[in-house]
């Protein structure tokens, strides 16, 4: 059922009633059409509004409170002396001291590698000179580039194209929670979208806040890669989920060019080609022919699905060319001592390293450390490891919730998101920037907009934790502290 018939579907029964003295008899079957298809236009318009105005005030809300706790801890506590040895080219600085401290809450640790390359580029011939910077996927310092050419400051620039794929992000968000709304309140039927709108609103309202003030999202203003991702990511489930999928294939080869988890897309768009659900047209496979469950027949248009992956592809290849190992750019993360280690090895190592932490604070010394020591003070690590741990609980509980509320296609792709990660841990800080890689996995605020939807006692406390949240890691990160 298209979203066409499913509006007529829903048509009020008074409609099709022969009309008294005082109605007016509709025509003919196409002028009850043609009105259904107005009001199902004039709907989609006031949904896109709707997300619009919700889009816009979370952004400017979330990014406030981000550059004021910024900029507000550099003023009240400064930032580490030792910041020079994670910028050697100083590229997140020298702005004079107003333009240095706007740019805090931005221009920190992965920052730096981002502008170099953009300035600089990768120069793969120069091998372990440059090798580090191989793990930073094209496509965000090349927007940058092109931006910097333009004459923007290259810090503003990256401010500028991360806070503007944000809202598309946001906008993206909303749309599609708007559309799963029936599945994320429990409707079975699609076609009862329409007694859910309420309900569906508000959810979309609140996965777009909560993705807007989670405690990670300094991240989508920074001049870092996780918003245009986001977008692009976003864009490719919207295009799938419309039957769209010449869009999807071309989406998804950008997504793939910004993050080597962008290849991860084509697992849920296949599923989305081949079991829906799928706005473009209804299952044309009879049911006595179905095998595993397939319900739609492949046409064409699969072959647009071959086009996620050229992204990481591409990136291959031009190491290839340049004279460096095509491969580079997965040994890269040796750099960061990341190994594979098997399939979600890493939820184990976090746990254990989350209750060796525990064991640290709560021998009140330092002399003795229970856990592989990353450096510096051991307090410190242990108190990073069980916050990352939080962090991994809250996304197992998310993920559950995804898996059971939302369609087969956003759960699989938060297991196989979530599984490069866990399965590459680093062995002195196993779920080293989990919570980074969790921001970006857009069906876990989907989720949790419909739980904090259903529970209005609680979510106003869970928001400004959230927020309070943010707030604090904004300004850790905005001094040069290590977050994520």
């Amino acid at each position: 059922m298209t979203p066409d018939t499913a509006e007529i579907a829903v048509v009020d029964p008074r409609e099709l009633a022969p009309a008294t003295s005082h109605e007016v008899r509709p025509r003919s079957l196409r002028g009850l059409v043609g009105g259904a298809r107005a009001r199902l236009a004039a709907r989609v318009g006031h949904e896109r509004a709707v997300a619009l105005r919700e889009t816009w005030r979370a952004l400017w809300v979330s990014r406030l409170l981000i550059w004021v706790a910024g900029v507000g801890a550099v003023v009240g506590f400064g930032v580490l002396s030792r910041r020079a040895a994670f910028d050697p080219p100083h590229v997140t600085s020298g702005f004079g001291w107003l333009g240095d401290l706007l740019a805090a809450p931005a221009a920190r640790w992965d920052a730096a590698w981002y502008l170099v390359i953009a300035h600089y580029g990768y120069h793969p011939e120069l091998g372990s000179f440059t090798a580090g910077r191989s793990a930073f996927f094209p496509l965000y310092p090349l927007v940058l580039r092109g931006a910097s050419d333009a004459g923007l400051p290259a810090v503003l620039a990256g401010v500028l194209i991360s806070t503007t794929a944000f809202a598309v992000a946001l906008y993206g968000i909303h749309r599609l929670s708007t559309l799963e709304a029936p599945r994320l309140v429990g409707v079975a039927d699609p076609a009862a979208r329409t007694c859910t709108h309420a309900r569906g609103g508000e959810i979309a309202r609140l996965a777009v806040l909560s993705t807007a003030l989670a405690p990670m999202a300094f991240y989508f203003s920074a001049v870092y890669s996780e918003s245009l991702y986001l977008a692009l990511s976003v864009g490719v489930f919207w295009s799938a989920r419309q039957g769209r999928w010449a869009w999807a294939g071309a989406l998804g080869t950008l997504a793939s060019a910004t993050r080597s988890a962008g290849v991860v897309l084509a697992l849920p768009v296949a599923i989305l080609y081949f079991y829906g659900p799928r706005e473009d047209r209804p299952p044309d496979l009879p049911a006595r022919w179905r095998y595993a469950g397939v319900r739609y027949k492949p046409r064409g248009d699969l072959l647009w699905l071959a086009a996620l992956p050229l992204g990481v592809v591409a990136y291959a290849a031009y190491f290839a060319l340049a004279g460096g190992d095509p491969l580079q750019p997965f040994h890269a993360q040796e750099v960061w001592e990341r190994q594979f280690a098997g399939p979600y090895v890493a939820v184990w190592d976090g746990a254990r390293a989350a209750f060796d932490g525990a064991r640290q604070l709560l021998s009140l010394q330092r002399e003795h450390i229970y856990f592989n020591l990353a450096g510096g003070d051991p307090f410190v690590a242990a108190e990073h490891n069980l916050v990352l741990f939080a962090f991994l609980a809250a996304a197992l509980a998310g993920t559950v919730g995804v898996l059971r509320r939302l369609p087969l296609a956003y759960g699989a792709y938060v297991l196989a998101a979530l599984a490069l990660p866990l399965s590459y841990p680093v062995a002195a800080q196993p779920l080293m920037s989990l919570p980074r890689f969790l921001v970006v996995l857009f069906p876990l605020f989907m989720w949790f907009g419909a739980f904090l939807q259903g529970r209005p006692r609680v979510r106003p406390v869970l928001l400004v934790a959230s927020a309070l949240l943010l707030a604090f890691f904004a300004g850790q990160f905005a001094t040069w502290h290590w977050v994520a």
